[in-house]
Parts: structure tokens; C-alpha cells; sequence
């Protein structure tokens, strides 16, 4: 396959994933002492996670009681067309792809509500290992398990770390979507671990000085960091791939 039938191809397999996310942004978009959302707006009930966000039951005009599923297909067609052109037709790229929704997904959630749900970012790090222990049974791929499963608990510790000493700064759910990008990260080797934590703390501190100088936040506001947390694993799987 040529890499630009590749990228196409993970381009809208993302789209027709990024699709599906708006039911479950809008259910698991609620404050940390709240349950699940399990109705609509209108008071019906929601079946399902996966799908649009629109209700059957409710009037004309009022359907729909989420929003943004151009916005979320963009965003994951994008991420997942980027993973593509970064690994090529290496077979970790099938971990990627099924693991950019729940990514995209985590990041939307955080920065609506920050939170990071305890069922997408536990998944995310129990996924991420057990399918890269099959792709390392694969020939021609390019990374490492061990380093993979050793930076899941590094990067996690590190978090744990961060976390007791500023508990107001740093969120346990970010300790655990830490171990999700260790096992990514570390695929590559500790030189991906770092920059991509780097890249995290890098988009996080800027983003917060943008916040500072709009005057939308001062020095001490608290910022969701999971989408930071993230996007430097996103910059670090797209270097590493690209050295491997």
C-alpha cells in the first residue's frame, strides 16, 4: 500500500470513529461527584455510548442535546492521518488508530468538565500494553514491549509524585492517563518518554501563559492538563515513529 493510500485510509477510518464520540462526550461530561449521564436533556433515556448525540423522543428543533461531531470526526481524522504518515505500514500503526478516539475523546472531556474518566484512561493503559504485546510477536515492527511496560510504570510513578506534592496542580486522573502514555512512549524508547513528557508540560505551560496574557486566568487558575498530557504523547509517538 503507498503511504498516500495509507494516510488517506487512517484519515477516514479517524472521521468515521470521530463520528461516533458525541454520545459519549456528552455522558461521560460530568463533574467528579456526579454519575454518568443516562438521559437527555429532555429527561429520556440514552442507550448506548457509542453513536451521535441526538434523541429520538424529543421535539423538533431540540433533538440533538450534543454538539461538535464535525469538530470531533475533523479532530480524529487528523490525528489518526498523522500517525499514519508518521509509522508508515509498520504494524503498531493498528494500535495507534484504535487508540486516537479514545484520545480525542479524553481530551474533550477534560476540558469540559476536568475529568478524565477512570473507565476510558485505565482502559487506555490496559489496552495499549496488551496490543502491543501482539504486535511485538509481529515481524517488522519497530518498537520495544519491556521498555513499553517499564515507562507504564515510570511515567505513572512520576505523575504519582507530581501528584503528592501539588494535589491542586495535578489531578489523579492525569496519574492514570500517565500510565496510558508511558506504555505509547516507551514503545519507542525513553528518548520518546521524555520528549513526549516534555511536549506536555511545553503545551500546558504555554497554554496557560496564552490564559494569563488574555486575562482569561491568573498565575494560580487550574487548567485541565489531561489534553496537554495527550497532545505531548501525540508529538512523541509522531517523532518516534518517524526515527524508528
Amino acid at each position: 500500500m503507498s503511504t498516500a493510500l495509507l494516510v488517506l485510509s487512517a484519515a477516514l477510518w479517524g472521521a468515521a470513529a470521530g463520528m461516533l464520540l458525541p454520545r459519549a462526550a456528552y455522558r461521560f461530561s460530568v463533574p467528579e461527584e456526579e454519575a454518568w449521564r443516562d438521559r437527555c436533556p429532555g429527561g429520556h433515556p440514552i442507550r448506548g455510548w457509542i453513536g451521535r448525540a441526538r434523541c429520538g423522543q424529543c421535539g423538533p428543533g431540540t433533538s440533538s442535546y450534543g454538539s461538535g461531531a464535525p469538530t470531533l470526526a475533523l479532530a480524529t481524522a487528523l490525528v489518526c492521518a498523522a500517525l499514519a504518515a508518521a509509522t508508515d505500514t509498520r504494524p503498531e500503526l493498528g494500535v495507534w488508530l484504535l487508540l486516537a478516539p479514545v484520545g480525542v475523546l479524553l481530551t474533550v472531556v477534560d476540558f469540559r468538565v476536568r475529568r478524565l474518566p477512570n473507565p476510558l484512561t485505565l482502559t487506555l493503559a490496559a489496552t495499549a500494553l496488551a496490543l502491543l504485546g501482539l504486535v511485538a510477536l509481529l515481524p517488522e515492527h519497530a518498537g520495544d514491549w519491556p521498555t513499553a511496560l517499564w515507562a507504564t510504570l515510570a511515567l505513572g510513578a512520576g505523575y504519582y509524585v507530581l501528584y503528592l506534592i501539588n494535589p491542586g496542580g495535578m489531578g489523579f486522573g492525569d496519574v492514570k492517563l500517565a500510565l496510558g502514555a508511558g506504555a505509547v512512549l516507551g514503545w519507542y524508547g525513553w528518548s520518546t518518554v521524555m520528549l513526549g513528557t516534555f511536549a506536555g508540560f511545553l503545551l500546558g505551560a504555554l497554554y496557560g501563559w496564552v490564559l494569563v496574557a488574555l486575562r482569561r486566568a491568573g498565575r494560580k487558575t487550574a487548567i485541565p492538563f489531561g489534553p496537554f498530557l495527550i497532545g505531548g504523547a501525540f508529538v512523541g509517538l509522531l517523532i518516534g515513529a518517524y526515527a524508528a
